[in-house]
């Protein structure tokens, strides 16, 4: 039989022919890929003819075609429909890639052309993106390990497959842990009738009868806040935050102090003093005194507004008749209750106006007033029925294929993330995106979101926005091809029109009767904005921090005390934690994209408080010619420049923290 994933997709905008394809096909088809791509390779080292930048560079560009069409399935589905054949693949996958990786970066020959067409840079006739993708090639090939020779080569090539067998195994362990833990539910006190329902949908998934919870945070957060059963709501945190903790064949501790260890020794290798240095050369921020130094203006405005807070709530804890201390578990439950007591909103009442739905259309509805984009829904298979696409274009012209991926299951790993199955290029043909935004909401008929939740959905679209307006000639620098803590920037920018009232006005309506959400909660809820914005900053910087001090310096050899200490030496409030602790700090140890970066969200945020002043500046938060320069710098150009040079060329200035602060409502 033809494997589906190795033969011309006949099928619309050239899908991926999901019906087709089993998961006995994905080894042999990365076989297939891993054996083209090293002849490519091969072919493109033993060319005879003078290095150019077409027959080494745009020759690289296109070597991994067939790699790159596997890989953007099967990993695609491995994060989001997850089974124990696509696991165990995975596993096995993790060192095949990475030493094929290490191979291309050895390959002294394909180096040298790469350092010839360097060395004669200034000689070439090099169109300006060409220059810049020749330049980070060289520095890929360098941070890669393609100088060192001998010992020093081969133990590199020993610890990147080691980390990668390790990101994976650490991935797993948590996809476990959520997927194995639940806790029936038979007091449902305080709970409103959308975590009821999300509960008994969560017990159907599972072949049980009546309600369970999950470690889904789309369930376990509203349980927190609502819940009656203080007894309960300890169980369930505490078994939120437990893991990757719970000992066993799942437990991530030692995993993470190996991963620091081998990434302190990469980065000795490759001649930097530690991790952190190496990793953040090449990101915004430049080094890690710049990161400590942006963190700590926030920490200590947030640290006060949550010790303030802590106070509130503690008195409300014991007014409840309990002796206290306030405890984590505590936090949400209070805070619910006093956002109710001092702005008047009430969750149960609101997610009736934030339909999954109204919120989909609301998000599109915001692209076409800024960038002129139209969404059509296509019927087309996809990989699981909770998956639906539609086409985007503009003015007749087809712009992507976007996928939306919105309910928690057993088999998706948790968080919301935004990939693609295809990215945006023009050599060899003016290919188009395939773009994929994950979200992990509660199921329910219809399916409501809390205000959280809408913002979560308008930050991954602001990702898939900077995937399909994509605008380049090379795939290396496409879409967010850009610094970590840059490629925030689209996406926590878009989440800003959420906040507009007249996109509210239009889009949240009610489920039922489909009535505007009426003024007085609008403004309330607008007015809530930065309630408990003490609480969130704290939870994050601490986790940034964290993830810092493990880099900067020493590896540690047992990373919970080096988080205990750290945290310590912050001062941090007791009855607050980690967004995410070390033994399920996804982020930092499943790969190395935010390690020593988990800052990049702030970061980033520094500069999304200030480009939305850009649009309210011109009196229209549609402004289109605002949006027409935000497009041309940022959503269009990917990497094609400096980050730093292309949001000068949006803004005409770098910005400072003031307006990060002021939109916390943290400033003094």
């Amino acid at each position: 039989m033809t494997n589906s994933l190795l033969a011309d997709w006949q099928t619309e905008f050239q899908l991926p022919p999901f019906r087709d394809i089993h998961d006995e096909d994905f080894a042999p088809a990365f076989d297939a890929a891993l054996e083209a791509g090293r002849a490519a390779y091969a072919a493109i080292a033993a060319a005879a003819e003078p290095p150019t930048f077409a027959n080494t560079i745009a020759a690289m560009e296109q070597a991994d075609g067939l790699l790159d069409r596997v890989a953007g399935v099967f990993f695609n589905l491995s994060s989001s429909d997850s089974n124990a054949a696509r696991e165990t693949l995975q596993r096995d996958l993790s060192p095949k890639l990475s030493a094929y990786s290490s191979e291309i970066v050895n390959n002294k020959t394909l180096f040298q052309r790469i350092e010839a067409l360097w060395e004669a840079r200034d000689t070439l006739v090099l169109e300006p993106e060409q220059a810049r993708v020749l330049m980070l090639y060289r520095r890929m090939f360098l941070r890669a390990g393609a100088a060192l020779e001998g010992e020093d080569a081969a133990r590199l090539t020993a610890v990147k497959s080691r980390l990668a067998t390790l990101g994976t195994q650490f991935t797993q362990n948590l996809l476990a842990d959520e997927r194995d833990w639940m806790m029936p539910l038979e007091d449902l006190a305080g709970l409103p009738d959308f975590v009821i329902s999300s509960a008994n949908s969560a017990a159907e998934e599972r072949g049980r009868d009546g309600y369970v919870l999950t470690l889904s945070r789309s369930l376990i957060v509203p349980f927190l806040q609502f819940s009656e059963r203080r007894d309960l709501r300890e169980i369930a945190y505490e078994a939120w935050v437990a893991r990757g903790a719970n000992g066993g064949a799942t437990d991530n501790r030692a995993i993470a102090a190996e991963i620091l260890a081998l990434r302190a020794e990469r980065a000795q290798l490759l001649g930097y003093e530690n991790f952190a240095r190496y990793k953040l050369e090449t990101e915004m921020a430049g080094t890690p005194d710049a990161v400590r130094e942006l963190l700590m203006q926030v920490w200590e405005p947030a640290r006060s507004k949550a010790l303030a807070d802590a106070e509130k709530l503690e008195a409300m804890l014991r007014a409840d008749g309990h002796a206290g201390p306030l405890e984590p578990w505590d936090w949400r439950y209070y805070a619910e209750k006093l956002r109710r007591a001092e702005h008047d909103i009430d969750e149960a009442a609101l997610k009736p106006y934030l339909a999954l739905d109204n919120m989909i259309a609301a998000a599109f509805d915001c692209a076409g007033r800024l960038f002129g984009l139209e969404f059509r829904p296509l019927d087309v298979p996809l990989y699981h029925p909770d998956a639906r696409a539609w086409e985007v274009t503009r003015e007749g012209r087809h712009m992507a294929v976007f996928i939306g991926d919105y309910f928690a299951r057993a088999s998706k790993r948790s968080g919301a993330w935004c990939s693609t199955m295809r990215g945006q290029r023009k050599l060899g043909g003016d290919v188009r995106p395939i773009v994929v935004n994950i979200c992990n909401f509660a199921k329910g008929d219809p399916a409501l979101l809390s205000y959280d939740d809408a913002r979560t959905l308008f930050h991954e679209f602001g990702h898939a926005l900077h995937q399909m307006l994509s605008d380049v000639t090379h795939g290396f620098i496409a879409g967010t091809s850009v610094a970590r803590d840059f490629v925030e920037l689209p996406s926590q920018l878009y989440e800003h029109w959420l906040e507009v009232p007249e996109v509210l006005n239009q889009h949240a309506r009610h489920v039922e009767t489909g009535a505007a959400m009426p003024a007085d909660l609008l403004e309330r809820l607008l007015g809530a904005q930065n309630f408990d914005q003490g609480f969130a900053t704290v939870e994050y910087v601490a986790s940034a921090l964290v993830d810092l001090e493990f880099h900067d310096g020493p590896p540690p050899a047992d990373p919970m005390q080096k988080q205990a200490e750290v945290l310590d030496a912050l001062g941090m409030p007791r009855a607050i934690r980690m967004r995410h602790a070390t033994p399920h700090f996804a982020h930092v140890f499943s790969g190395d994209g935010y390690s020593s970066g988990y800052y990049s969200y702030m970061w980033s945020e520094v500069m999304d408080a200030d480009a939305f002043e850009a649009f309210r500046e011109t009196g229209d938060a549609f402004d289109r010619q605002t949006a027409s320069r935000l497009e041309r710098f940022i959503l269009s150009a990917g990497g094609s420049d400096e980050a730093e040079t292309l949001y000068t060329a949006f803004r005409g200035r770098m910005p400072g923290v003031e307006a990060l602060l002021k939109g916390r409502g943290l400033a003094a």
